[in-house]
């Protein structure tokens, strides 16, 4: 059976290149805690989730009005047993506009349904996308709330 990566789209009436510099303006959106810079390729950045839980992201690659890809260099998950399970991971973020609606199709390479977290990070990742991204990049303010199943 094929592995299938997490896969979430939106589309919103913004152009593509003013999508990636607010997708690049992580805590608006993901209502975290965020150090460091995710602006340009090359950037380093940490995510915190509270406890002992922690994201390190580079910016891996930049294509103004196209992509964005965050690779996870290294993270603690402790409530799951594999703690590095989003380690060498990739958050692809690719924009596609066309008649001033721009469409951001967004995987998580290497969240597939076999891996622990998937029951969890599913529903994560879909208000994070779907509720908070989209609300911020059409009214300027993320959604900062637990996500709903």
């Amino acid at each position: 059976m094929e592995k299938k990566d997490f896969t979430s789209s939106i589309s919103t009436k913004i152009s593509a290149n003013e999508a990636i510099k607010m997708i690049s303006n992580v805590p608006e959106w993901w209502g975290i805690t965020f150090t460091g810079d995710s602006k340009i390729q090359g950037d380093n950045f940490i995510v915190k989730m509270g406890g002992d839980s922690y994201f390190n992201f580079t910016v891996t690659e930049l294509i103004p009005g196209k992509r964005v890809v965050w690779l996870v260099t290294d993270c603690n998950m402790p409530w799951y047993s594999d703690k590095k399970e989003w380690a060498n991971t990739r958050l692809i973020f690719d924009l596609d506009e066309q008649n001033d609606i721009t469409t951001l199709n967004f995987t998580h390479e290497g969240l597939t349904p076999d891996v622990e977290c998937y029951k969890d990070c599913e529903p994560g990742w879909t208000h994070w996308i779907k509720t908070s991204l989209f609300s911020y990049l059409t009214t300027g303010k993320g959604v900062f709330r637990p996500p709903t199943k």
